[in-house]
């Protein structure tokens, strides 16, 4: 067979090899897991490797593309084709806030809401859960069933799994292939954008406004080749967007004509979101689906626990793959949920969270809209001001005594703005923060719009 030999810098060598596209990209990506072909390593012009290798530069080419689309690659081979640099496989994480500075910037929510555990846990049976057992603890299994019956879904298939971002790392691990675009609101949550690139997946931004992903965004990124579509149905961070019944339905339309594609929802905030769950797989389901629903802003963040529901064959591979991993979710966390879920105290603790955190985010919207300041966030724990410089203006804040987070890590082509997390946020304050906002506004430039 014949081979070509990759120099780099250093003089190492490495034998790129094949005869087909499909040897040839498998031979270079194989270099750049072992190591081999560095992130930055120069590939050779497509002809080149094509006449060392014997075959065509059309050969080559595909490679090439093929490299590329599953994220191996940047550039063209003409202009030059070099190895991408790989993300750092650890989120990002925002500075820790000083002492005797207010935290609104860690999107939390306030322990003050949540229910009381220590009651709960103390009256909670404990008995050995043994191999072999179902992963979903039946009780648990039903009142899920009920939950997501009563909003529309359709829970005949249903497993449990470590949170909502456990949910959709497994949903997409499951039905996507490196390289797949996948259409994600912008701005967006950062861990997901975060997860995707490190998955070698594709993020093709979708903007949004109060009610969701604009239709135009998404038919544009549909256009583009996407397998899978995320949307956060309410509480949607960093903006606080939710979806109305009639932004689902334009967003169903154009989801209709593309059946093959994946259609996910991150139901984060679930109970407390402030806003009723207007979802795309509500009623009659796209033909793939899974909607995953956590607990951890109403109940708490510790209870590492989301139901996912979905078509049989996205929620069987889920479940499948769980199996071959951790098996199951502890079931002294699920049945933590049960009593928390069964509970009727439960029900006038989740109502009253919700009531204070939509009084804080109304109070704080109505503040900035007092003073000029153009701010979105119909429902969650996030409001999110649009801003000309957001370095400077987290840092101006900052030295005022507020904690809040630039948008940078949230956003792929959407104006800079920074987020303010509500959560503990008191009535108070928010009329203090807007004053400092405002004059911190006044000094680096006023909101865009403004």
């Amino acid at each position: 067979m014949y081979h070509y030999n990759l120099y780099d810098v250093t003089g190492l060598t490495y034998r790129i090899e094949g005869r087909t596209a499909a040897e040839i990209a498998a031979s270079v990506e194989g270099g750049i897991r072992r190591g081999a072909l560095p992130a930055g390593a120069r590939l050779p012009p497509i002809r080149q490797l094509a006449q060392g290798l014997g075959v065509s530069p059309a050969t080559v080419t595909a490679a090439y593309r093929t490299l590329r689309g599953r994220g191996w690659l940047t550039g063209s081979g003409r202009q030059g084709t070099a190895v991408r640099p790989r993300p750092a496989l650890i989120g990002r994480r925002p500075a820790p806030v000083p002492p005797g500075v207010r935290d609104l910037a860690s999107g939390n929510p306030d322990p003050r809401l949540l229910p009381d555990l220590a009651p709960v846990l103390r009256a909670l049976p404990v008995w050995p859960r043994l191999y072999g057992a179902p992963a979903v603890l039946p009780e648990l299994g039903e009142h899920a069933r009920r939950q997501l019956a009563a909003d529309g879904f359709d829970a005949s298939h249903l497993t449990v799994t470590s949170g909502a971002l456990d949910a959709l790392e497994r949903v997409l691990a499951a039905e996507l292939h490196p390289g797949d675009r996948v259409a994600v609101e912008d701005p967006g949550y950062t861990a997901l954008l975060d997860l995707l690139v490190a998955m070698g997946l594709r993020p093709e931004p979708m903007a949004l406004d109060d009610e969701g992903p604009l239709p135009a965004a998404l038919a544009a990124a549909l256009a583009r080749g996407c397998a899978a579509c995320v949307v956060t149905p309410r509480a949607q961070n960093p903006t606080g967007a939710a979806l109305t019944p009639a932004r689902a339905r334009a967003l169903r339309a154009l989801l209709d004509r593309y059946p093959e594609v994946l259609v996910v929802e991150d139901d984060h905030a679930g109970a407390v979101a402030g806003a009723a769950a207007a979802g795309l797989c509500a009623g009659r389901p796209p033909q793939r689906w899974a909607v995953a629903r956590s607990v951890a802003k109403s109940l708490g963040p510790d209870l590492r626990l989301a139901v996912l529901a979905g078509d049989a064959r996205t929620v069987g591979r889920v479940a499948d793959r769980i199996l071959l991993g951790p098996e199951w979710v502890s079931h002294l966390l699920q049945r933590a949920v049960v009593r928390l879920w069964a509970d009727p105290g439960t029900a006038s603790t989740l109502a009253h969270a919700t009531a204070t955190y939509r009084a804080r985010r109304t109070g704080l919207l109505r503040a900035l809209t007092r003073r000029g300041i153009p701010a979105c966030g119909r429902s969650g724990l996030n409001v999110w001001v649009p801003v000309r410089e957001e370095t400077a203006t987290v840092q101006s804040l900052l030295a005022r005594g507020w904690a809040v987070r630039a948008g940078e890590t949230f956003r792929l082509a959407s104006p800079p703005a920074v987020r303010i997390t509500i959560a503990t946020l008191r009535p108070a304050e928010a009329e203090r923060l807007t004053a400092d906002l405002a004059a911190v506004l006044a000094g680096t430039g006023r909101t865009p719009g403004a």
